[in-house]
């Protein structure tokens, strides 16, 4: 693999792969969080309208350009970044980078199809209240996070969304997508310099050889030091909630959680993503699985997620049952927690859950589009991709009692948060 900066300050990495499809992505360091100025939504509702025409591509042209290759274009919204990534034949991915960089620098925003976005958008936004395992999720994040920049939704309000205005579009490109906030990443069956070499000529291209400065370095969630967080961040302080609310749903919906580490406490962050695993990851053998799925039938499907940002982390069960089962449920949880509060893993247990961790990793990343996405994320999070042998010294060295600690930490009483519709 070879990484680095282009001149204008974009980071990139390009990686040889053994198969006939390529990918590419173009990660950019602005998502939910950076809307202050702006009306909720605006991240996302850039994503969607990108698409709808630049100075040289109608709406019609840009939907149409990799598909009649037999490719794919995509792009989705975080909290922290939106990214667009295309899926073509390998001799087809300079036509595919391409079109990303002229997505990125040359989106023109014609005010027909903003007002016909807004009215798939608000569709988008409606879907949600239909469907209560995401929109609980969707609430538990705003209440837990309230008063700070995570706490906004992603789809933003049908109220906001009409809002937007086309100028208000350009001025958030202007401010957010700029080079040194960006990372882009191949991932084919070619010479690794020769990609290099090209993503480089594309950078000058679109963005000049100079590099431009970011106006506000802690806006841009960078330090001097590449790829760690300012001081100046603000770890949410709301306070922990016990909340339900009536719901005429068939179900019960729950989730449980509470903040966990950031991207940048590596051993604490470490230690947690084994935890999750081990208590509700996606294998049939995780402990919340096998007692309330498969030993006792409570539930179709039951999770502990961890979902990790620059300043802050989210570690949350979510689980839906039918109502009977619910006080079942959350008792289970909580003697299964205790246990491994109480004493650490044993040396056959850990060495286990490690092993299945590490596959699991292994498996997803050998998706070439997994790699292409991880990579930039990496890039925009660190400065830098790491190896498969690094993350596996880095697991290997997690202790049963790391563990235990972030079982205590984060489950503790007093810290966790609950919301149920019921």
């Amino acid at each position: 693999m070879k990484s680095g900066k282009a001149g204008c300050g974009l980071q990139y990495a390009v990686k040889k792969s053994g198969s006939a499809v390529g990918y590419c992505a173009l990660s950019i360091k602005c998502g939910t969080r950076d809307e202050a100025g702006y009306h909720s939504g605006i991240a996302h509702f850039t994503e969607h309208t990108l698409f709808k025409g630049t100075s040289n591509k109608s709406a019609y042209v840009i939907n149409s350009y990799l598909d009649r290759l037999g490719g794919e274009l995509n792009a989705f919204t975080t909290k922290e970044e939106i990214v667009f990534h295309a899926t073509v034949l390998k001799e087809d991915l300079n036509k595919a980078a391409s079109l990303l960089f002229e997505l990125a620098t040359g989106a023109t925003f014609p005010e027909q199809e903003i007002q016909t976005e807004k009215g798939v958008v608000i569709d988008e936004i409606q879907s949600y209240k239909d469907s209560p395992s995401e929109d609980i999720y969707d609430k538990f994040e705003e209440m837990i996070f309230q008063g700070h920049p995570l706490s906004g939704n992603i789809l933003g309000t049908t109220a906001s969304v009409k809002k937007i205005t086309r100028d208000e579009l350009l001025a958030f490109v202007k401010e957010k997508f700029i080079p040194c906030k960006m990372a882009f990443t191949v991932v084919a069956d070619m010479d690794e310099a020769k990609m290099e070499k090209a993503v480089l000529k594309l950078a000058d291209r679109f963005f000049g050889g100079s590099a431009v400065a970011c106006n506000n370095i802690q806006e841009c969630g960078m330090s001097e030091r590449q790829g760690f967080p300012c001081s100046s961040r603000v770890i949410p302080s709301a306070e922990p909630f016990d909340k339900r609310i009536s719901k005429r749903n068939h179900q019960a919906n729950c989730v449980i959680g509470a903040l966990a580490p950031s991207l940048y406490q590596e051993r604490e962050r470490l230690a947690t993503v084994l935890l999750c695993n081990i208590l509700g990851g996606p294998a049939s053998n995780s402990i919340l699985n096998s007692v309330l799925r498969e030993k006792n039938g409570w539930v179709y499907g039951v999770e502990c997620g961890y979902t990790q940002f620059t300043d802050t982390g989210l570690v949350a069960i979510t689980l839906g049952c039918d109502k009977a089962n619910l006080d079942q449920c959350l008792t289970s949880i909580d003697k299964e927690i205790a246990k491994l509060q109480s004493e650490p893993l044993s040396e056959r247990k850990l060495k286990a859950a490690k092993k299945q961790l590490l596959g699991q990793i292994a498996i997803s990343g050998d998706n070439g589009e997994t790699q292409c996405l991880s990579m930039g994320k990496s890039l925009l999070a660190y400065g830098k991709v790491s190896g498969g042998k690094e993350n596996k010294a880095l697991v290997d060295a997690i202790t049963a009692e790391d563990v235990q600690e972030m079982a205590i930490k984060i489950f503790d009483k007093d810290r966790i948060s609950k919301l149920i519709y019921i």
